[in-house]
């Protein structure tokens, strides 16, 4: 990826496809990891509680390289961030291939998730700035449909590879793929200028950051994180005990979000962001609802509900902060981003913990083997649904306070 200042036009479809194979290395890291993380659980004898600090690195290593690279974006450009990213991306994936040790695979997990940030930080702002009016919500649901896509065709890919014998860290060889097509498609290409001026400045995007609604916007975008990511990651260990296949329940869940941010921009169109997203927290409440009290057959009604509910979640909060608080530029949405990356990294081994304490009480009240497992998990399951339904009141009160600041914009402007 060349980083020399081109003058050449901005090629936005070349940039819009790279950027969707750099999103499809994040969600290839993010099914893969949830698809050998019971393996890798039982080779190295690893608690809940240790599994759930290995993937909290994937979700703390996110944050870190959204703000840095948010904070720097209109300073040293795109294409150096994505530069970055694909080194580490290509070192954390080598890492977490040879690496048989905890430690190791706690760094290998780090720097995969800052590359992974980087994707986020450099991408985002690069098709705000490309695309204008809804033509952006547009670009932006596709361009996150990606991460559900390729979550859904790498959980399938890491059944059917784990189905041929070829198990553990050697699945983890298909990062590479989608990683060195990103690297090609960004090379040498320019990117687009920031629409707003002030949003190209440091003390521009501080000043409409400290805003009631932006930090409101940051509260609720830390909650639809967990909501989509804490059942995401361990659904699959939780319902592997209850007669429902686990990479089968990821697939669907990923691929039903994919097909809904493909449509995403009617969506917006119709209902605006925050009527989607309050229609998406009540189905995510019934959705987490259903996977912590049905088991078989019930289990994959349960994901159809949940996947509709979390598809919008995390494009409509990024487009949120691009459009009702555009002056934040590239470090509003990154910082967005990070807060929902933050809050997942720190609940991840809260959750595991939550599992690890189900578990005990449940022994205790004397459930064994596959049933303990589904019991313990499925009480988890159900203190996860207080993430969406708090959301439920939050974008409530969102959508009367954005609709009465339109109505009042439209008096001062009649």
């Amino acid at each position: 990826m060349d980083s020399s200042n081109s003058t050449s036009k901005v090629n936005a479809n070349r940039l819009f496809y790279a950027s969707c194979f750099a999103l499809i290395t994040t969600a290839f890291s993010f099914a893969i990891a949830a698809g050998i993380l019971d393996q890798l659980k039982t080779e190295l004898e690893l608690s809940a509680s240790q599994a759930g600090l290995i993937t909290s690195m994937w979700f703390l290593g996110f944050p870190i390289a959204m703000v840095i690279g948010g904070l720097i974006y209109h300073k040293v450009g795109g294409k150096v961030i994505m530069q970055f990213a694909f080194f580490a991306h290509a070192v954390g994936i080598l890492l977490l291939i040879f690496s048989g040790s905890y430690m190791g695979l706690l760094v290998a997990n780090l720097l995969i998730g800052l590359g992974n940030g980087c994707t986020e930080a450099a991408c985002n702002p690069m098709i705000a700035d490309a695309y204008k009016g809804n033509r952006m919500s547009t670009m932006l649901n596709r361009f996150h449909m990606w991460f559900p896509g390729g979550i859904a065709v790498g959980s399938l890919l890491s059944g059917f590879m784990t189905d041929m014998g070829i198990i553990g860290q050697s699945q983890v060889w298909l990062l590479l793929i989608p990683a060195v097509i990103y690297a090609f498609l960004f090379y040498g290409q320019t990117w687009p200028k920031a629409k707003i001026e002030e949003a190209a400045t440091i003390s521009g995007n501080l000043k409409g950051m400290f805003t009631p609604l932006f930090l409101f916007i940051g509260i609720c975008m830390a909650l639809t994180a967990i909501s989509e990511f804490g059942p995401n990651q361990w659904v699959g260990l939780i319902l592997s005990k209850s007669g429902a296949e686990p990479t089968l329940i990821l697939a669907l869940t990923a691929g039903l979000m994919a097909v809904a941010r493909f449509f995403g921009g009617s969506m917006v169109a119709k209902f605006n962001q925050t009527g989607v997203l309050l229609g998406s927290a009540v189905l995510a409440t019934l959705g987490i609802y259903l996977f912590s009290t049905q088991t078989g057959a019930m289990a994959y009604v349960a994901a159809v509900i949940f996947a509709l509910g979390v598809a919008y979640f995390w494009p409509n909060m990024i487009g949120l902060a691009a459009t009702k608080t555009p002056k934040t530029g590239a470090l509003g949405m990154s910082i967005i981003g990070a807060i929902g990356m933050f809050s997942s990294s720190i609940f991840q081994p809260i959750i595991g913990g939550w599992i690890d304490a189900d578990r005990a009480t449940a022994e205790a009240q004397g459930f064994t083997g596959d049933e303990l497992e589904l019991v313990s998990g499925q009480e988890t399951l159900g203190t996860m649904v207080l993430f969406p339904a708090i959301l439920i009141v939050l974008f409530t009160i969102l959508y009367f306070w954005l609709k009465n600041k339109e109505s009042n914009i439209e008096v001062a402007a009649a």
